[in-house]
């Protein structure tokens, strides 16, 4: 029994390696690289490009062209890609941003939000036949797995084209609304901005992003911090790509004739939390939900049109092959002919034998 013992714990010490598991998932990711598709949308003047340059600390608007007041007259919403790769310590990061120009800039500002559904929907739609396609090892997902939502700081809570246009997208994207150029505001009237902002998207049942709960194991850091993050939405931005010295050292900011606004300053807006939100804490679940709800919902609807479309005998294009029921040949049907003969003589045998008693009593 003492050896027994003693081969048991030998046994429970033992190493099998599959704790390495995670070192291997995580090893392929890095090689691999991640991609991240994020959108931004608001109207013109609210500090989206400045916005996206400090949070990546790269210039993505080198060669934009800035319009006047009658070229913007006659724009329409445009869809515009800008694709970066970014490297930070040996991990690879694809960045593409969405940006949209033209929205909310008209006179009549009525479904200006349908070029950007439409371009969701596309994104969808490429993925889909992508992964019923034949080569699914290469698909590359150019799904937009978060929209930055810009609301103005004037004003009193959200307009009918902000409601409007969130209405639009919750359901097939994760919205994050942003209240743009906090620095125009009191901390005050921030938070009574928000308030309101907050209380509209309840009335109106718009779906924002929804930060996940934490688990029980996380630390006490952790779990303040998502608290924190939770209580600031909507988000109070400000954006600056410019160096100013304050207090004896070089920080980005904006310098005004009172004083000097800092980006990184968290008492000043809410610039580092969006970042960690959307860099360093929430941007795999961001892809997980764009992925297992959105993306899915999107899915099972196609599945669904393309299945009644069938019932009713309607010829449909598909990105995944429907086989037509076969036909039999004259050889099948010969066959099943010669069945349908053997099992009438077997059936008219049975009868003959069941009205003759007296045949069967000669047999007896």
């Amino acid at each position: 029994q003492v050896c027994l013992h003693i081969s048991m714990d030998k046994i429970e010490k033992q190493y099998v390696g599959f704790a390495t598991l995670p070192n291997q998932v995580h090893r392929k990711s890095v090689k691999k690289g991640f991609d991240f598709t994020l959108m931004v949308a608001g109207e013109s003047g609210l500090g989206k490009s400045t916005l996206v340059n400090s949070l990546f600390l790269t210039d993505l608007y080198k060669d934009r062209k800035l319009l006047n007041a009658e070229e913007r007259i006659n724009q329409t919403v445009e869809i515009i890609k800008h694709t970066v790769d970014i490297e930070e310590k040996g991990v690879k990061l694809k960045l593409t941003i969405v940006d949209t120009p033209g929205f909310g800039d008209a006179v009549n500002n009525a479904e200006c939000w349908k070029p950007i559904t439409d371009y969701i929907d596309q994104q969808f739609e490429q993925y889909f036949r992508d992964e019923s396609g034949l080569n699914r090892k290469n698909i590359q997902d150019n799904r937009v797995h978060c929209c930055l939502y810009f609301i103005p700081p004037f004003g009193h809570g959200l307009r009918p084209v902000d409601v409007e246009f969130m209405k639009a997208l919750h359901e097939k994207v994760n919205v994050v609304p942003l209240i743009s150029k906090a620095d125009c505001l009191t901390p005050s009237e921030v938070k009574k901005l928000k308030d309101r902002v907050r209380e509209e998207i309840d009335k109106f049942g718009i779906k924002i992003y929804q930060f996940p709960d934490c688990d029980s194991d996380e630390d006490e850091e952790f779990k303040q911090q998502d608290k924190e993050l939770k209580e600031s939405t909507p988000f109070a931005v400000i954006g600056s790509n410019t160096v100013v010295e304050a207090k004896g050292q070089r920080v980005r900011g904006r310098l005004y004739p009172w004083g000097i606004v800092e980006v990184e300053n968290q008492s000043h807006c809410d610039f580092v939390k969006l970042r960690n939100m959307l860099i360093r804490t929430h941007m795999h679940d961001l892809k997980d939900v764009t992925c297992d709800v959105h993306y899915e919902n999107y899915r099972a609807q196609c599945i669904q049109q393309m299945t009644s479309k069938l019932t009713q005998d309607s010829r449909i294009e598909s990105p995944i092959p429907i086989l037509p029921l076969p036909t039999p040949d004259a050889e099948t049907e010969k066959l099943i002919k010669m069945k349908d003969q053997e099992q009438d003589k077997r059936g008219a045998a049975t009868e003959g034998s069941r009205h003759s008693p007296s045949l069967n009593q000669e047999n007896r």
